[in-house]
């Protein structure tokens, strides 16, 4: 068997890629499935469809590498985190669409729940703040909201899972005897878990209303959980390794030491950055949360610094403003002009995640003059994806108390060289890409390839990393000061809007 096979189900696509021993992609399917906005601040994605979309692109990537499951040493998988998923178990049928992570209808809930405790109410337990980020929220809203939502769990048949314990379930029998279960990483993200312990915490589950009953059982990141079911075109192959895709990411860039860090450029941006054996409570926004935990070794915990809207901020260019007819094209459009002509974007779309966690804020676009054109819209667009980084950078060397000497990025954002360079002239450090930039399906697979000696330690994956390309920043720290002085001003300006909306 010569081949791991990872899922990375996303925000907007599902992929299957096969990687080889070098950790190469070999082949990959992917399909996009549709974003779902029933109201403003609302995010929402069919479940099943994510299920059939899943099912195809493994058949996409066999067929595409001409392999079968006797080629497939394991499954991994890595998904979009926090995104809730509530589910029948009998039927296997989802009593409500996915809530997705950057679904903002539970905000009241968690104004009243901060009226006790404030936002900080559970950080020393779960090292995340009161947000509408996490998933038990969006848990607590359906059961409160759905018709016959809170019977079901009162009766033993409902389950929750973020999507990938939903595919895991599916995967290996779903209504017969489908395994359900998480790892670490994504359990770290519901407000749920005691990152101690790393148990479910009964105290949590009360808060929010929750039934243990319909959680899933926790496990490490990188072990054998079940073996696909008979009908599927991977019978019998194991799932061993599950990832949130910031921890996959990570890991596939062989951040395995405490200081070690990355950015993945997404549908928003994610720094993670490693801290070893215990967790660091930050003083500076960023979430404290678990790294990974393979086999029954001591978990690995880290800081990140999760920004809500960095790639979907070009597709709302492309698809809501009609300035661009595709997402690559915003790089040449950007290049165009020397400067953003003084326009500056906050894409605050769904309020500020880290390092200000000001959900009242709103999006703006600032500067506007009749000599500014969509020219510079586009440049001020990607000036916005490096800015938020470069917030979340100077937070986790706040934190850490040694600053990061490099950035490895990673992530479909990463191949617009203009925006790496512009992401090194602001932050004045190397940037530097990897040869392989699905680092989140790879680290998914390094994890599931662990578990089944596929690959022999962390030593012989660290040596499968290679760069491809690094930036150098070419501006002075007086123009950093400058840009960064502007943008904070520009992020002053949005706070406090959602209060004026009718």
């Amino acid at each position: 068997m010569s081949f791991i096979l990872a899922l990375d189900q996303g925000t907007t696509s599902t992929r299957a890629i096969v990687f080889d021993r070098r950790g190469r992609v070999v082949s990959s399917g992917q399909l996009e499935h549709r974003q779902i906005f029933p109201r403003a601040g609302w995010v929402e994605h069919d479940a099943m469809e994510i299920w059939h979309n899943t099912q195809e692109v493994i058949g996409v990537a066999l067929a595409r590498a001409d392999i079968t499951r006797h080629d497939i040493a394991a499954v991994g998988i890595t998904n979009q985190r926090e995104t809730t998923v509530l589910w029948d178990k009998r039927s296997g049928e989802p009593i409500h669409n996915a809530i997705v992570w950057q679904d903002t209808r539970t905000q009241p809930l968690v104004d009243r729940m901060a009226e006790d405790g404030g936002r900080d109410r559970f950080r020393d337990l779960t090292g995340l703040p009161l947000a509408s980020y996490f998933s038990a929220t969006k848990i607590a809203w359906m059961l409160e909201n759905v018709a016959g939502a809170r019977e079901l769990a009162d009766a033993g048949h409902l389950a929750f899972g973020t999507t990938d314990t939903w595919l895991l379930w599916n995967l290996t029998g779903g209504p017969d005897g489908g395994t359900h279960a998480t790892d670490v990483t994504n359990a770290s993200r519901t407000l749920l878990l005691d990152l101690a312990s790393l148990q479910w915490h009964p105290e949590l589950l009360d808060a929010f209303g929750i039934p243990a009953s319909v959680l899933p059982e926790i496990r490490s990141s990188s072990e054998v959980y079940a073996e696909i079911e008979p009908s599927s075109l991977l019978r019998h192959v194991p799932v061993a390794g599950i990832m949130g895709d910031q921890q996959a990411a990570t890991f596939g860039q062989a951040a395995f030491t405490p200081g070690a860090s990355k950015s993945t450029y997404g549908t928003g941006n994610f720094l993670v950055v490693n801290t070893g054996d215990a967790p660091v409570r930050s003083e500076n926004g960023l979430l404290s949360t678990v790294a990974y935990r393979l086999g029954d070794d001591p978990a690995a915990y880290a800081l990140e610094g999760s920004i809500a809207v960095t790639g979907s901020l070009i597709q709302w260019l492309r698809d809501n403003l009609g300035i661009i007819d595709s997402a690559p094209a915003v790089e040449a459009l950007a290049a165009s002009v020397d400067d953003s002509g003084g326009v500056v974007i906050v894409p605050a779309f769904s309020g500020l995640y880290a390092p200000h966690w000001r959900p009242d804020a709103r999006g703006a676009i600032l500067g506007l003059t009749r000599f500014a054109d969509r020219r510079h819209i586009a440049r001020a667009a990607l000036e916005a994806v490096a800015m938020q980084t470069l917030e979340v950078v100077g937070a986790a060397n706040a934190d850490m108390g040694t600053p990061i000497t490099q950035l490895r990025v990673d992530g479909g954002m990463v191949q617009n060289d203009l925006l790496m360079q512009m992401q090194a002239d602001c932050l004045g450090i190397p940037v530097v890409r990897p040869s392989v930039s699905e680092t989140s399906a790879l680290g998914a697979a390094f994890a599931a390839g662990l578990a089944v000696g596929f690959w022999s330690g962390l030593e012989e994956l660290e040596s499968l990393w290679r760069e491809d390309r690094r930036w150098e920043s070419t501006t002075t720290p007086e123009e950093r000061a400058r840009l960064r002085e502007r943008w904070q001003d520009a992020v002053s300006r949005t706070l406090d809007w959602e209060r004026q909306e009718p």
